[in-house]
């Protein structure tokens, strides 16, 4: 059969071709195998035997491998099994070869790990239609993680679980009550610096400081809701809510404080509120676009608190104090009481301070 060379589709072009390792112990079976996927505008390597082939374990420019079920030494079943538990190649296409009339070890090689299995003499349509379908649904399974993994960077934890949910049942969760503690954070004077600041460099020490925020959210076992303008607004609904959320405001205060002896202008200086209680957790907006956020008073007072923080300050409610009961590394001073815009009786408050040592909070 004459082999006509095809132009290369614009997917494959030469520096987006796919690599493939084929492992054969027969030096006809391989080369006329690699002359059917250079053809078909693969890049081949072979190996002819399954410890040539081993040298490739770790590589991850391989997009596929051909193994021989049947060698001497280390044979295909063996590869297929290396291949799975590498990290390099735990999903790369995987298929094995056998003369005709040899498929004993079919399921064993599926059970090796195997994702497709060659019959040997190989038609060479078949083989590229195969290795091609493999290939490309790897890529959509990488493809997908990709996504998901930047996703992950955009939506809360407990959004990532409904949206899981909603796509296993299609129907969308109802909205649930939740004991939480939620925590605001706010810029000081930002809508000044906005004016006076150069907006590049005000964007990059909010976003510098915004990540440090974050990532002291989930260091302390809460998650972001949502980034609320110039701040964020923080879930903490686990053991001890609230000793985590105090904790937080405290790293998030020291950080910022540090960063800012070593930033130029503009520095910031945050506010942050506290408070605990009961919420809603649901969807909310249309059919075109959900929020799955938490609202309600408890919500509606953090932010209020926030507002009345000083600079460089964490204020947190009375009820949060009680929830979050004794501890020995921070204390909560000049108690009073104010009036918060939207709530009728005034409001008892506390600032949090970080302390070296044990403290009765009695």
């Amino acid at each position: 059969m004459r082999l006509e060379r095809a132009e290369a589709p614009p997917e494959l072009e030469h520096d987006q071709r796919k690599k493939v390792v084929i492992a054969d112990d027969d030096r006809t079976v391989r080369n006329v195998i690699s002359r059917v996927l250079e053809l078909k505008n693969f890049i081949v390597v072979v190996a002819a035997s399954g410890e040539e082939c081993m040298e490739y374990i770790d590589d991850c420019s391989v997009d596929a491998f051909l193994l021989d079920v049947y060698m001497p030494g280390i044979d295909g079943l063996t590869i297929c099994r290396a291949l799975r538990n590498s990290q390099a190649h735990i999903q790369t296409p995987v298929l094995c070869m056998t003369a005709a009339g040899e498929t004993t070890h079919v399921n064993a090689a599926f059970a090796a790990g195997a994702d497709d299995f060659i019959v040997k003499p190989v038609n060479p349509n078949v083989l590229d239609a195969r290795l091609r379908g493999q290939i490309e649904r790897y890529e959509n399974v990488r493809e997908h993680a990709r996504l998901r993994a930047n996703l992950d960077r955009y939506i809360s934890r407990r959004t990532r679980q409904m949206v899981s949910e909603f796509t296993e049942t299609g129907i969308l969760p109802a909205p649930q009550e939740a004991e939480v503690c939620v925590l605001f954070s706010d810029v000081r004077g930002f809508t000044q610096l906005s004016q006076d600041a150069d907006p590049k460099s005000l964007f990059a020490s909010l976003s510098h400081n915004l990540g440090l925020q974050v990532d002291a959210v989930y260091r302390h076992g809460g998650y972001v809701d949502k980034f609320a303008g110039d701040g964020i607004m923080a879930i903490f609904d686990e053991q001890n809510k609230t000793q985590a959320a105090c904790r937080c405001a405290l790293e998030i205060l020291e950080l910022t404080s540090e960063a800012g002896k070593y930033q130029r202008d503009p520095v910031l200086r945050l506010g942050i509120g506290i408070h605990s209680g009961t919420a809603l957790i649901g969807n909310v907006g249309s059919e075109l676009h959900f929020d799955y956020s938490v609202i309600g008073e408890t919500v509606n007072l953090a932010a209020r608190l926030c507002g009345t923080a000083a600079p460089m300050t964490a204020v947190i409610s009375a009820a949060a104090v009680a929830d979050c009961g004794p501890v020995t590394d921070m204390r909560f001073n000049a108690p009073c009481t104010i009036d918060v815009r939207g709530v009728r009786e005034p409001v008892a408050v506390y600032q949090l301070e970080r302390l070296p040592g044990p403290v009765d909070n009695g």
